[in-house]
């Protein structure tokens, strides 16, 4: 039985602090003097402001300042396209102008002693605005034109769908859908002269740190941001948004720091959401279930102010075998704030529609749905023509079969019961491209016998404090609870951001370079200094095991703790610093995470109740480096997809763009009633040409293919295709 620490079921090492409540969040900072500033929002979604009133607000006890387009000196945009590691949210800064262009954008800030008395001023603002009907709906906008946002072709799929012998065409939708985190957003900003510091709830420090450093006008060294912890953030959190930058000017006009928070209502608005999708899916096939033509056309909506395209095509030349292959996708422009990614961005609506005409097309041919998806196994990438860097998706394929018992679904429909409830069974396969970026990481080695291990990447919430520790431990025998590790700061070494399931591919690598080079500088100390034990030993006989440093021919237990032979030298500790890349050579290959979703649900015709009875789902992902943290990833998504399938859609009224459903009462996500036992098996293959370790992120692909297998399992127990999520009680009842 292993004993390494890698792969081991670890509890986070920030647990405590958070159960404790020691945990510090953006918003927790105790600041001497702090200000607190109150955003004042639009209640239109398209026009311009005719006239701000003030005075009234200005007059009333403990007010600083009322600070909009007209008293403000203007921001600046972001270099976006133009620089590494600088994206905003939103690319037009607050107060820019008087223009108007979706509900809730900031048009004012009130800033006051206290939070109370900058809410009760912020309503005595009068705002007169000169109102255009605005375009809030797909359904309202005008036909898509110009050159699509993504293309990709291959072969001949219109001329192959025309002469196939099996023919499906349909359109599925997914709606539009907000992150809703718990720990909503918020910025304290604070000056020291023509340097800020920047308190965060962010997922990615360093590019947080650019984006304000360009936006407000300062250098970059003189941007400081702190994000020790994030109260999750789904994506929503990847870039900074608007409010950000009205702290940090409200911050430098009336000299004290100041906090901002984004109420709950305005998370719906002004920090992004998954934008709804329409998707239309037409697959030829052979009569055995070959695919010959797969299609995937694409509109999806993006605000008046940027073109940020949910990237539904992505799966879509990979996953199956196909000679004949189109996709792309358009952008219209509606007056909703800017969209942006949502765990799963553009892979996992992508996924609900490709899957969900998979299930269709076994439906016409009367095939069961799991040989279906084998009959196109691809082999390949057959979008590069690549091979892929690892794929074990045919035995995720098997385990889930087994451990669900697919093999006793009776395929006709209602055929199968638990009494008075009728049973459906549905599966899908789910996907995510495996990426590695750049990190830079710095590990010390103290004379007590502790380690630091520090980064400029962040935690938010899915174990990476605890995945540093256990690499460091790894590496040098030091146990996990004596490794602090530091991140969530600018001011240290560049990491990378915590999105798209590759945060901790991308920091394994320098984690473990850099304890290797502190391991390294430690056995040099060892021979080079009288009185040490190896001195004027090669230093290549020399290891570091639990701790203690040894020659290579005796055992631990004969070596110094390595504590001891800095203090021979009078050192307080040493450090080793490593940066690491992608390899130059993984172009070469197609990296991906691949997994299945099985899914039974109950049916109850008699109430018209649905429900979640039972769930498995297995992940091909590589090496899993702390299986307690991974297994919460998964399930975490796989709740995540129940509430897409059954409850989550933001709605917005078509006179002014306001979110109807604009809180927790009303915007419906899954709760521990909604959700069964679910059951997580990994098929564990290290994937050693992404990083020495084989291991793929897991962040986003426990969300995918959720739905579609949910929607299969309806059919299968009521008869009902649904391709417009969420899935609704009325249309059950049709």
């Amino acid at each position: 039985m292993s004993t390494s620490v890698i792969g081991a079921a670890v509890s986070r090492i920030d647990g405590k602090l958070k159960v404790t409540g020691a945990a510090r969040y953006a918003v927790d900072h105790p600041m001497d003097q702090i200000a607190y500033g109150v955003g004042i929002h639009s209640t239109i979604a398209n026009g311009a402001i005719a006239r701000i009133d003030t005075s009234a607000a200005e007059s009333m006890p403990g007010v600083i300042a009322v600070l909009h387009h007209g008293n403000t000196d203007p921001l600046f945009r972001p270099a976006n396209p133009f620089e590494h590691d600088s994206r905003a949210g939103e690319s037009r800064p607050p107060f820019e102008d008087d223009k108007v262009y979706y509900y809730g954008q900031f048009v004012a800030l009130v800033v006051a002693n206290t939070f109370e008395q900058a809410q009760d001023a912020a309503t005595r603002v009068k705002i007169e605005y000169q109102e255009v009907k605005p375009l809030v709906r797909l359904s309202d906008a005008p036909p898509p034109s110009g050159a699509p946002a993504r293309n990709y072709k291959r072969g001949d799929p219109d001329g192959s769908f025309k002469s196939a012998p099996v023919q499906i065409d349909f359109t599925y939708t997914t709606p539009a859908e907000t992150h809703n985190p718990m720990e909503m957003h918020g910025t304290i900003a604070v000056w020291n002269g023509n340097k800020v510091t920047l308190y965060e709830t962010t997922q990615g420090v360093v590019n947080h740190q650019h984006v304000m450093s360009e936006m407000i006008g300062v250098p970059l060294e003189d941007v400081h941001v702190i994000s020790p912890f994030c109260g999750s953030g789904f994506g929503g959190k990847l870039f900074p948004w608007p409010h950000s930058m009205l702290a940090a000017i409200a911050a430098r006009k009336v000299e004290r720091p100041v906090k901002v928070s984004v109420p709950r209502s305005l998370m719906f608005t002004t920090v992004g959401h998954r934008p709804f999708t329409q998707q239309r899916v037409r697959i030829g096939a052979t009569k055995d279930g070959k695919l010959v033509s797969l299609q995937h056309d694409v509109v999806t909506p993006s605000s008046i102010i940027d073109a940020y395209a949910e990237n539904c095509t992505e799966p879509t030349p990979v996953l199956y075998s196909c000679a004949n292959v189109s996709a792309q996708q358009h952008v219209v422009h509606l007056n909703i704030g800017t969209p942006t990614p949502m765990r799963g961005p553009g892979t996992t609506p992508g996924l609900f529609a490709i899957e969900s005409a998979m299930d269709d097309l076994a439906i016409k041919l009367n095939l069961d749905p799991l040989d279906l998806r084998l009959r196109n196994y691809a082999e390949m990438d057959e979008s590069s023509n690549k091979p892929f860097s690892s794929k074990h998706l045919r035995e995720a394929y098997q385990k889930g079969a087994e451990r669900f018992g697919w093999s006793r679904r009776n395929p006709k429909v209602g055929s199968m019961r638990d009494g008075d409830l009728i049973l459906g069974w549905g599966m899908a396969s789910c996907t995510w491209p495996a990426g590695r970026g750049s990190a830079e990481v710095r590990v010390r080695l103290n004379a007590d016998g502790t380690a630091r291990a520090s980064s400029a990447t962040q935690d938010i919430g899915t174990g990476t404090y605890t995945i540093f520790a256990q690499v460091v431990s790894e590496k040098t025998g030091i146990p996990v609870e004596k490794v602090d590790v530091v991140l969530g700061d600018s001011s240290l070494p560049p990491g990378p951001m915590s999105g798209g399931s590759t945060g901790n591919a991308s920091v394994l690598p320098a984690i473990a370079a850099a304890a290797e080079d502190a391991v390294n500088t430690l056995k040099g100390v060892a021979v080079k200094t009288e009185g040490s034990p190896f001195f004027n030993a090669d230093a290549k006989t020399l290891n570091l095991t639990g701790g203690r440093l040894h020659t290579q021919d005796k055992s631990p237990d004969s070596g110094v703790p390595f504590g001891e032979i800095l203090k021979m030298r009078r050192l307080a500790g040493i450090e080793g610093q490593a940066k690491t890349s992608p390899d130059e050579n993984s172009h070469k290959l197609s990296s991906h995470t691949f997994g299945a979703q099985f899914c039974e649900v109950t049916w109850d015709p008699g109430i018209a109740r649905l429900r979640v009875s039972r769930w498995v789902t297995v992940m091909d992902a590589g090496r899993i480096i702390n299986h307690k943290t991974a297994r919460n990833q998964i399930l975490g998504g796989v709740v995540m997809g129940i509430g897409m399938g059954l409850f989550e859609e933001t709605r917005y009224d078509q006179r002014n763009g306001k979110p109807l459903n604009n809180n927790f009462a009303d915007y419906i996500v899954s709760t521990n009633a909604d959700i069964p036992e679910l059951d997580c098996i990994f098929v564990e293959y290290p994937d050693l040409n992404l990083n020495e370790y084989g291991a793929r992120g897991v962040g986003e692909i426990g969300l995918t293919g959720v739905a579609s297998a949910l929607t299969m399992a309806v059919h299968h127990a009521t008869g009902v295709r649904v391709r417009d999520l969420p899935i609704r009680i009325e249309q059950l009842l049709a």
